[in-house]
This record gives structure tokens, C-alpha cells and sequence, in this order.
């Protein structure tokens, strides 16, 4: 079994293994005329459960004629420009490069003798960062698992630095547009979900400021704390993004800790045209970044980014046989210091084989098209007596809710809706994502691939038209009979 260790005496299998599986994946890539297959899980699910795990079939070839069955054959693929769910983007080739490299190397992020130089790179992509959202020369990050794992930190960070000695009178405010995550992560921090308070939003579906005002000042009166406010750079549902220059002037009138989710919007940061939507994010105490989503890099690679390293502190824990406190004397630089996570893989690799092959410049390009794209589908949908648009983007996310001519109540909207994109799911020819607005059911595009057109866009609704106007005509015979 040492034969399938990766190491000296094995260099050369390993570079055929690898190799052979890039040539099925190339392969996969190449030929795929569809986002999905349509498979469900009821017919996949019997082929996973045949396999006998304790089984091995002993070579990598079977195992990857074997991979073809239970998983590339009916994945679904990103780079498809028909693919228009949810915030997911293809990626960039010498992003994969790097994922290929550092799960070889195999590098621990935590602490210096298990990482060296991948410590340092991860260090400088942090304060580069931080040099494009502004933060000062005291800024500093560390790369996490994604936004969720982001904010929860950043949250950390601020109940600890509101030095509140009673937990139950925190707040945090943010839009009722802002990501679960928030609600999720003051659970875990034990403050409970009742302490997030959700300020409404306005047609643009961002966070209302006059609003959030009048919230702080109740809740000072109240005898309550302001704990955090988190604005939004880029909402999960919309990709709108908050009045950060407003929110950053309350944030400071009241002492509150002010985030920034961009893990959506912080694509902004590389482009040369848009570059402006994000102005207040520099006074933020936080600011989430999720390069898997507009920086075009593969799961995962997200970070998070604080204006004052000292607060960093609060996620510090040192250990005899990882970190002991002589290492800070010694000055070592060790990431696990500012992480909530121990072991952690060397994501920042991926971004950094982005820069140094691409440049920001080339990253902003496809975040500018995405966006050029998203302009140019407003326009179609506004234009489609067929189709209801919300708002017009500020990013690359469009909701939209077909409405057919002869129907009237909502509700039968809602299930033709709702059936449409599942019924497009199935057929695998293209991929929409779905949410409530209002109450209601609508579809939305997430454009995140710059391969996709214009006429993609216009054929998909043409489709959900034609599944919409399917149901409703079967529901119709139905009430008939």
C-alpha cells in the first residue's frame, strides 16, 4: 500500500494518475452540451449505494471509469453558459493550477514549520486586499472556509470588542436582505436570533438608513447596545448593495462595529469601471471577501479582512505543541493566531497563480462583463410583457416572475412559477435558481459566467415560458374534467 503514497519513489505515478484524471475531466468539459443531466436523486442514488467501499478496485483507472457513473457524468457544471442558478462562477485555469499544486504539497495554514512560504503569500494577499478596500496600515485577515465562516468571526469579533459584560443586551443590525449567516452566527455566539434586528429596505432593496437611525436611537433609549451593524455589499438574492457611507457614519456615531458582507461584491475591488459602488467600504471595522464567487476561483477561497490586526486577538489561543507564546517573542508568523479554524489548506495559493498569471485588471474584466451581462438582461425582461422584474442590478443577479395573460390569482402564478424551474432542472437544459419575494415565487439569474450572452438569457426565458404555459394548460384540463 506504501505504492500509493505520494512522495520520491512515487513521483512518476503520480504525475500519470493526475494526468489521466485531467484528460477525463478535460474530456467532461469539452463535450458537455448542458449544465445537468436532469438525473434525480432517486435514479443516482442506487449507483452510489452499489459501490462497496470496502471493496478497492486496486487502479486508478477503474476507480475513474467507476467516477464516471456516480459523479462526472451527472455533475453540474459551472462553466456551462446556461448554468444561471446560484452564486457560483467557473473558474479560472491558473486558479485550478494552484488548487493541483497545493493539494499535493499538502500545506498546513496554521502554524510556521508546517507551512513556511505559503504563510508569507497568504500574509501578502491579505494586505493586498486590504490596499484595495482601504483599510489603513494596520489591517490585517486571514483566509477562511467562505462568507459564513467570515462572519461568524467578524461577529466574534465585534461582541468581543463591545466589552458588554451583559451578553443579552447586544444588537445587531442589518438588512432583511442580508444573509442568513447573520442570524446563524449570533446563535453560535450565544446571543440568540432576537438580537439581530432586520432593518427594511428600499425599491433598490437596500438598506434603509433613515430606518436603521431610528432603530439605533430605540435601541440606546432602550438601554440596549449596539453591537455590530452589518451592511451588505451585494445581497445573496439581488446583489444590491447598502448606503456604506451612510451606514459608516451611524456605525461611528454610535459606537457600533460596522461590517461589510462583500462576499458577493467584492469583485468590485479589481474592477476599473465599478470600482466606485463599494465607496465607504474603507471605513469598515470588517469586511467579508469571497473570491469563489467574483474572483473566479474554486472553492474554497474567502477571507476576512479587519482595519485593526489588534482585534484579531479575540480568536487567539495559544497551545504548548501548535503555538506556544514564545513564538510571538520570536516573531513566527504563525496564521493560526487569527484563525478559528487549526489545520487549514492553502487556498490563498489559488488566488495568488490568479494574480501573478492574470493581474487584478484581468480578474475585473470578467466581474465588469458579468455585470455588462446582467444590464443588458434587465433590459430584456423589462422589455418581455411576459416576465415581472424586480430591480435593476447593481451586480450580476436578476429576479424575475413570469406572469402569464390569462391568469389572475396569485397563487396559481406562484405554482407556475415554482414548476418551471423545476421542470427546466429536470430536462438539464439549463439551470435558474428561486426565491420569495413578497411572499411570492420568483426565478432569479445569477450571471457569474461570461461565456453566457444575451441570447442565452433570451432562449432560457423562452423555456421557462414554455414550462409555465405547460402547467397552467394541464391545470386547466384538469379543472375541466
Amino acid at each position: 500500500m506504501r505504492s500509493h503514497l505520494l512522495n520520491d519513489a512515487t513521483a512518476d505515478r503520480y504525475r500519470r494518475s493526475v494526468s489521466e484524471g485531467v484528460e477525463r475531466v478535460a474530456e467532461h468539459l469539452a463535450a458537455t452540451r448542458r449544465p445537468f443531466t436532469g438525473i434525480t436523486p432517486q435514479e443516482l442514488a442506487p449507483v452510489v449505494d452499489a459501490v462497496d467501499l470496502d471493496r478497492p478496485l486496486g487502479d486508478t483507472s477503474a476507480a475513474l471509469d467507476e467516477l464516471q457513473d456516480v459523479y462526472l457524468r451527472d455533475a453540474v457544471y459551472f462553466h456551462h453558459p446556461r448554468y444561471l442558478g446560484h452564486l457560483n462562477c467557473p473558474v479560472v485555469i491558473p486558479a485550478v493550477l494552484g488548487e493541483a499544486v497545493l493539494s499535493a504539497v499538502n500545506s498546513s495554514l496554521d502554524t510556521w514549520d508546517q507551512s513556511a512560504g505559503a504563510t508569507l503569500i497568504e500574509r501578502k494577499l491579505i494586505g493586498w486586499t486590504a490596499g484595495r478596500i482601504g483599510l489603513g496600515p494596520s489591517a490585517d485577515g486571514v483566509f477562511t472556509s467562505g462568507g459564513t465562516q467570515s462572519n461568524l468571526q467578524a461577529l466574534l469579533l465585534a461582541r468581543e470588542e463591545s466589552g458588554a459584560q451583559d451578553a443579552s443586551k447586544l444588537r445587531i443590525f442589518s438588512s432583511e436582505c442580508s444573509h442568513f449567516s447573520v442570524q446563524k452566527s449570533a446563535q453560535l455566539l450565544g446571543l440568540g436570533r432576537e438580537a439581530v434586528v432586520p432593518i427594511p429596505v428600499d425599491r433598490h432593496k437596500r438598506m434603509q438608513s433613515v430606518v436603521l437611525a431610528a432603530e439605533l436611537a430605540a435601541c440606546r433609549a432602550e438601554g440596549l447596545i449596539p453591537m455590530a451593524i452589518v451592511a451588505t455589499a451585494g445581497t445573496t438574492d439581488f446583489g444590491s448593495i447598502d448606503p456604506l457611507q451612510e451606514i459608516a457614519a451611524l456605525a461611528a456615531e454610535y459606537g457600533a462595529w460596522m461590517h461589510v458582507d462583500a462576499a458577493y461584491g467584492c469583485g468590485l475591488l479589481a474592477s476599473r469601471t465599478r470600482r466606485h459602488l463599494l465607496d465607504g467600504i474603507e471605513r469598515a471595522d470588517s469586511v467579508t471577501v469571497d473570491y469563489h464567487k467574483s474572483f473566479f476561483q474554486p472553492v474554497s477561497s474567502s477571507a476576512l479582512v479587519v482595519r485593526d490586526v489588534a482585534t484579531l486577538r479575540h480568536a487567539t489561543y495559544h497551545a504548548d505543541y501548535l503555538n506556544p507564546r514564545r513564538t510571538v517573542a520570536e516573531q513566527i508568523p504563525n496564521q493560526v493566531d487569527k484563525s478559528l479554524q487549526t489545520t487549514r489548506r492553502f487556498d490563498a495559493l489559488k488566488l495568488w497563480m490568479t494574480l501573478r498569471v492574470m493581474g487584478a485588471d484581468g480578474v475585473g474584466e470578467l466581474f465588469d462583463e458579468v455585470c455588462d451581462l446582467a444590464e443588458a438582461g434587465h433590459a430584456l425582461l423589462a422589455a418581455d410583457p411576459r416576465y415581472d422584474v424586480v430591480v435593476a442590478p447593481q451586480l450580476s443577479t436578476l429576479v424575475y416572475r413570469y406572469i402569464p395573460a390569462a391568469v389572475t390569482s396569485p397563487a396559481e402564478i406562484d405554482r407556475a412559477n415554482l414548476y418551471a424551474r423545476k421542470a427546466l432542472f429536470a430536462s438539464g437544459e439549463a439551470v435558474v435558481a428561486g426565491t420569495r419575494v413578497d411572499g411570492r415565487q420568483y426565478l432569479k439569474f445569477t450571471l457569474l459566467n461570461p461565456e453566457t450572452t444575451v441570447a442565452d438569457i433570451a432562449a432560457v426565458l423562452d423555456l421557462i415560458a414554455g414550462h409555465a404555459e405547460q402547467y397552467l394548460g394541464e391545470t386547466l384540463v384538469h379543472a375541466a374534467s
